[in-house]
């Protein structure tokens, strides 16, 4: 009986290898010559720009550290949990690009995560959210693609440790975590959200920053948008467990998507900057309202946003107080040398680019680490509202006076508790900021 159950197990298991092998195998896609870029049509060619634009392809295809590289030839550096990856060269390069890979073959790489001779590719690529592209925009893309200049250049290899370096093993998180599709619109919904809908969990890939992902490098379903960390800052949450005192609404949703600065939340920081002023500012002005229309509903906007005025008076009286009166707070001298001269308020509503930190979602996170990256880093006038730069406090802020400042506005302009550890956490934001040169005009 025992020896009949064993080899019954030991079946069922090579049965389940075959079976596994068998999902995993895909054949490889035979090369072709690189197309000619005048058989693309103009149309097509714009269409395709306004799908990278809107995928922000070029934002981790293209190499940031050892000086920079050229656009879409990748080598971008990704740190993740298991290793650094390295994106790879999507110019039409034949020998070092996807200059010989055929339409059927990208599309299927966008679709499934499959390479044109066959090989699984790293979640990092997200064909998790790419798979809900039409047919239609991922031709476009191609186009586009393959008439961009093609750039002879290789990327470094992975940092992934044994056995994770072996591809076949993204079959396994695919059989898990991949289910392929086309976006269907959801009836219950309009025209406008749909579309914001399609952009946003497709190719847009918004939940790869903002959701927090398991223990696999997977995104937790039943957390969508509920907010994550990437490059070191957090990706505050897109729903409602956003905890900023006043509402995303649609509009301020689009301003800050189209323009980089929302009138009551502030600019748009670290790896947040490039998509509206790169990305988002190029594409048709409908698609980002379609965006901003459909996590407006997301976030509960329009139930939320009733508390607003009530807010939005209780953060301009707090930063009132700042200034009136003798004060004998230390911490609140050491925010009026560095930050009142910039961040105060009298008006009844906030200063376009000078937001009352009281507004800001640094405050109301459950660390401090996007405040002191803003504070270490600063914000150049290509970032946030166009023209209007912060300089980095780098070089005049220790970490004992940001941790000052840092408690001061927590108990001052937010309801919320303190936060603790505040000096030895920036320290360890201070670890992951480049050094800006004491006589940079940054």
């Amino acid at each position: 009986m025992i020896k009949r159950l064993l080899a019954g197990v030991a079946a069922a298991g090579v049965l389940g290898g075959l079976g596994f092998l068998y999902y995993a195998w895909y054949p490889p896609i035979a090369p072709i010559e690189r197309p000619n870029p005048a058989s693309f049509s103009a149309e097509q060619i714009e269409r395709g720009r306004i799908v990278a634009a809107e995928g922000y392809c070029a934002e981790c295809h293209t190499r940031t550290d050892n000086g920079g590289g050229p656009e879409l030839a990748g080598d971008y550096k990704m740190d993740t949990p298991f290793g650094a990856i390295y994106s790879s060269n999507i110019t039409p390069d034949v020998e070092m690009g996807i200059g010989a890979w055929s339409e059927e073959a990208f599309r299927r790489a966008m679709h499934l995560g499959v390479s044109r001779k066959g090989v699984h590719l790293i979640p990092a690529f997200p064909y998790d959210h790419f798979t809900k592209m039409t047919d239609q925009d991922i031709s476009d893309l191609y186009a586009y693609i393959m008439t961009r200049p093609a750039v002879h250049m290789s990327r470094r290899p992975n940092e992934l440790p044994f056995p994770l370096s072996l591809r076949i093993l993204q079959a396994g998180w695919k059989l898990l975590y991949l289910r392929p599709g086309v976006y269907k619109p959801d009836p219950r919904h309009d025209a406008l959200w749909n579309r914001g809908a399609y952009l946003a969990e497709g190719n847009a890939h918004c939940g790869a920053c903002h959701t927090p992902r398991d223990l696999m490098g997977a995104e937790k379903k039943g957390s969508a948008y509920d907010g994550a960390v990437v490059d070191n800052w957090i990706a505050p949450a897109l729903n409602e467990h956003n905890p900023t005192p006043t509402t995303w609404t649609e509009d301020e949703l689009f301003q800050y998507l189209r323009f980089g600065v929302a009138p009551l939340h502030g600019p748009a920081g670290g790896p947040m900057s490039p998509v509206p002023h790169r990305f988002l500012s190029t594409v048709p002005e409908e698609d980002v309202h379609a965006i901003a229309h459909y996590f407006a509903d997301v976030d509960h906007a329009a139930e939320r946003e009733k508390n607003d005025k009530a807010a939005l008076a209780r953060a301009m009286e707090e930063s009132k107080t700042d200034l009136i009166g003798p004060n004998v707070d230390p911490d609140a001298k050491l925010y009026q040398g560095a930050c009142a001269a910039c961040h105060y308020n009298a008006a009844p509503t906030p200063v376009l680019g000078r937001p009352d930190l009281a507004l800001n979602n640094a405050l109301w996170l459950d660390e401090p680490t996007n405040l002191y990256q803003v504070m270490l880093r600063g914000l150049t006038a290509e970032e946030g509202q166009s023209g209007v730069a912060m300089p980095s406090f780098y070089n005049a802020l220790s970490d004992k006076d940001m941790a000052r400042i840092a408690a001061y506005l927590r108990r001052t302009r937010t309801t919320l508790p303190p936060w603790t550890n505040l000096e030895k956490k920036a320290a360890e934001v201070r670890k992951t900021v480049q050094p800006v040169p004491v006589n940079s005009s940054h």
